[in-house]
């Protein structure tokens, strides 16, 4: 391990996050119980603070969304003293006034995802509390970091679908049918995950299409979605960087602490 000072915030992303360090950048080679992480942490610092960034799919992009190792992400971001978590993502909008290049920092979640290993606890009868899945004190960091060039929204629900493939238009119009705002495919288990390691997680979603089911949506191509995504990307690293700057503590929020009062059948890393 490094003699770097451990960090209390942490960026997980993709690759265009990577210059958000100055030469001060040092890698991080993390082994946990759940295997590797997807790649090396970067820590550098954001804001005058020490910010870990971990790539979830990988530094290549090699992990598909229902083959990245959550697990293993989560639990070396803790293992380094991580205790509070943003998480920029791609999404699809299921409402046609937002149109790519909305922002929004989500406050609840629906998981249609299946098979993907979701808890530390497969033993020991340990429940947690996931009725607000996203850290409040995150939330407000994010939405009051706002950018001229992407409006936001600071509330939203997002479905988390398992991939790799889209929606169809049916399963599009089925989400949208039940006042549901974003579709994604990463945000699950990676959320449940870090309030069973009692870290602070909040989403900070980027739209970049229209899902297939909206009337002027068409089908979405993995092209078009990087390409959005890049196109937004300096307004929306600025947005991340006043956000880690807008955060007024790094310890976890009383709301985020689950296990208060539980024996955990293992020590937290």
């Amino acid at each position: 391990m490094s003699s770097v000072p451990g960090p209390a915030l942490a960026i997980i992303g993709g690759s265009g996050f990577y210059d958000f360090f100055g030469d001060d950048a040092t890698t991080l080679e993390i082994e946990t119980p759940y295997g590797m992480p997807a790649a090396p942490i970067t820590v550098g610092t954001v804001e005058g603070r020490r910010v870990a960034f971990l790539p979830r799919h990988g530094r290549k992009h090699e992990y598909s969304p229902h083959t990245v190792p959550y697990r293993a992400n989560m639990w070396a971001l803790r293992s380094i003293g991580v205790r509070r978590i943003f998480a920029p993502c791609a999404v699809g909008s299921l409402r046609a006034d937002w149109g790519p290049g909305t922002v929004a920092v989500p406050d609840q979640l629906v998981d249609r995802t299946s098979g993907r290993e979701q808890t530390y606890f497969d033993n020991g009868g340990i429940h947690v509390s996931f009725a607000d899945p996203y850290c409040a004190e995150l939330r407000a960091a994010a939405a009051a970091s706002a950018v001229p060039e992407l409006p936001l929204h600071d509330t939203a629900t997002m479905v988390v679908v398992q991939g790799p493939r889209f929606s169809t238009r049916a399963e599009s119009r089925w989400f949208a049918g039940q006042g549901w705002e974003l579709v994604n495919m990463t945000g699950y288990p990676e959320s449940v995950l870090a309030r069973e390691l009692e870290m602070c997680y909040a989403a900070i979603a980027l739209v970049t299409d229209l899902d297939a089911g909206l009337e002027s949506g068409d089908g979405v191509s993995t092209a078009a979605v990087f390409a959005e995504f890049e196109r937004n990307m300096v307004p929306f690293k600025t947005l991340v960087r006043r956000a880690v700057a807008a955060v007024d503590s790094e310890q976890t929020c009383p709301d985020c602490t689950a296990h208060a009062g539980v024996a955990l059948p293992f020590e937290l890393p």
